[in-house]
């Protein structure tokens, strides 16, 4: 039981009410007669599957989409929100999962960009003002530091703080923690707890169930574009969530099939790029998931990076079996038998203006049965694979034809998922592979990469998720600053590992 929870929440009455929302899309029904009402004071998280209708849920109560059916009413009052700039008059403001900022302006220049008010723009004075909203709400930003040498979490605040500075009492946080280290998510609590305890209400989209248990005062489960119930962290648990949320029992653990591990498959000796790692040297043998933890920014994009080519290294040996890859082309490395699942999914894992069956066969359109005479592309075949890659891996698409953008997060990474292991690689480069995905799509994403090991393949996983690490890793490093801490039993406790992150380790070692 929470003892911070504000009281009197049944009482008070509903700040913002949504009521029987209707929203569709060509094919898609994203959602279907849902009503919701959020109050002052509260946080109120909002939860489903990738593709529930979370998201266009608060788009709709954000201007950005026009609902097709139902009403809004604010303080009582049924308004109609053709734009954002409608919200925002309304009290209402959006802190999407992608920042919108300027990186060469400061955190003043971005909070006012907008609404810099008048002919005279007065920086000074809004300089001012957002250091009281800073220190207020506990926002630790200075008013004066550029975007550009912000971290992601001082990121986060600067775009609260602009919906603060324009006056919201009802703000929407769309997957708010998705990007941020264990650290900065408790910072963030602490902020969001100050904003409720001043009567702000706050709409809180997440698929972390731990993180919706610890900050909210009531649940709303949509699945599918509907409501299937609401409920408070204390009538409830993380298992209840997950079922609501999927509509079958999820599981937390997976059984670790028993492999005896074979030969090295990888081995990285002395790896430097010049930026980033410092001398990093592991190995991952057959049959075997290497967990690499770390708080972001220690190398582990480098390092994936340089292992499938895309980074050139400067010093060290990349082997795969008993052959050099180190410094090969992205295509050679991807032959020899590796495959990547990138953090970035829009960024690298995909091309989301192409269609899902250009997507599936990205990496290996240039290979047979793909490629015809003169360099032409064999379209059927392609298609064919599209077709069967959406079957094997339950790929929820309207059509193998639909550009990869309009998939849901889970859809889009089981695309990935299925284009890299089609060709049974020898290594898998899985870094952070669930990120942004729910609990349903993060189980089939475990699933598949143990299934991997007990093909005897060896995967080299980088997660910021410790919970990932501990949940398929047969031995877990930890990175920091660019280097190998430590090496752990997949039973070590939590707090080694996580000194090992923080680069304690290494400092007891040089210590004499």
């Amino acid at each position: 039981m929470r003892s911070d929870v504000g009281a009197g929440q049944e009482a008070a009455p509903p700040l913002v009410a949504l009521e029987r929302i209707t929203k569709s899309f060509p094919g898609v029904l994203a959602n279907d007669a849902v009503s919701l009402d959020v109050r002052a004071g509260e946080v109120h998280a909002l939860i489903g599957e990738n593709g529930a209708g979370k998201s266009t849920l608060m788009r709709v109560l954000y201007g950005m989409y026009p609902a097709d059916a139902g009403r809004i009413l604010v303080r009582g009052r049924e308004v109609h929100i053709g734009s954002p700039r409608d919200a925002i008059a309304l009290g209402i403001g959006m802190v999407h999962q992608h920042f919108v900022l300027v990186d060469p302006f400061t955190v003043t220049e971005n909070v006012i960009l907008g609404d810099e008010g008048g002919a005279i723009l007065d920086l000074d004075r809004a300089r001012e003002r957002v250091a009281a909203l800073a220190e207020r709400y506990g926002f630790a930003v200075r008013p004066d530091a550029v975007v550009e040498d912000l971290s992601v979490g001082e990121e986060q605040r600067v775009e609260i703080l602009k919906a603060l500075f324009r006056g919201v009492d009802i703000l929407i946080l769309d997957e708010p923690t998705a990007v941020l280290t264990p650290g900065e998510t408790t910072e963030l609590f602490g902020n969001l707890r100050q904003l409720r305890a001043d009567g702000k209400a706050i709409v809180f989209i997440s698929h972390k169930l731990d993180e919706v248990l610890e900050i909210a005062d009531r649940i709303t489960v949509l699945r599918r574009g509907r409501v299937v119930g609401e409920t408070t962290p204390e009538r409830t648990s993380k298992a209840e969530l997950a079922e609501m949320m999927v509509g079958r029992p999820v599981l937390f653990r997976l059984e670790r099939p028993k492999v005896e591990p074979g030969p090295p498959v990888l081995r990285v000796d002395d790896l430097a790029d010049g930026q980033a790692l410092r001398g990093v040297s592991l190995e991952v043998r057959a049959g075997e998931i290497v967990g690499v933890a770390g708080v972001e920014g220690n190398g582990q994009r480098e390092l994936a990076e340089t292992i499938v080519g895309l980074r050139a290294p400067v010093r060290g040996s990349i082997r795969l079996g008993d052959a050099e890859i180190g410094g090969e082309r992205v295509r050679d490395i991807r032959n020899a038998g590796v495959a990547y699942i990138p953090e970035d999914r829009h960024g690298q894992g995909l091309v989301l203006d192409m269609t899902l069956w250009e997507n599936a066969v990205l990496g290996r359109q240039d290979d047979p049965p793909f490629a015809g005479r003169f360099g032409t592309l064999v379209i059927r075949a392609m298609r064919q694979l599209a077709e069967r890659l959406v079957r094997t891996f339950d790929i929820r698409a309207r059509g193998i034809g639909v550009a990869a953008r309009t998939l849901s997060g889970g859809n889009q990474q089981k695309l990935i998922l299925a284009r890299e292991l089609d060709t049974d690689p020898k290594l898998l480069v899985a870094s952070q592979p669930t990120r942004g995905l729910d609990v349903g799509a993060i189980e089939f994403v475990w699933r598949r990469l143990l299934e991997r090991k007990a093909a005897g393949r060896a995967v080299l996983l980088i997660s910021a998720e410790l919970d990932e690490i501990y949940a398929l890793s047969d031995r877990i490093l930890t990175l920091y600053e660019g280097r190998i801490t430590g090496e752990y039993p997949p039973d070590a406790p939590p707090e080694e590992v996580g000194i090992g992150m923080l680069g304690g380790r290494r400092a007891a070692e040089a210590e004499p």
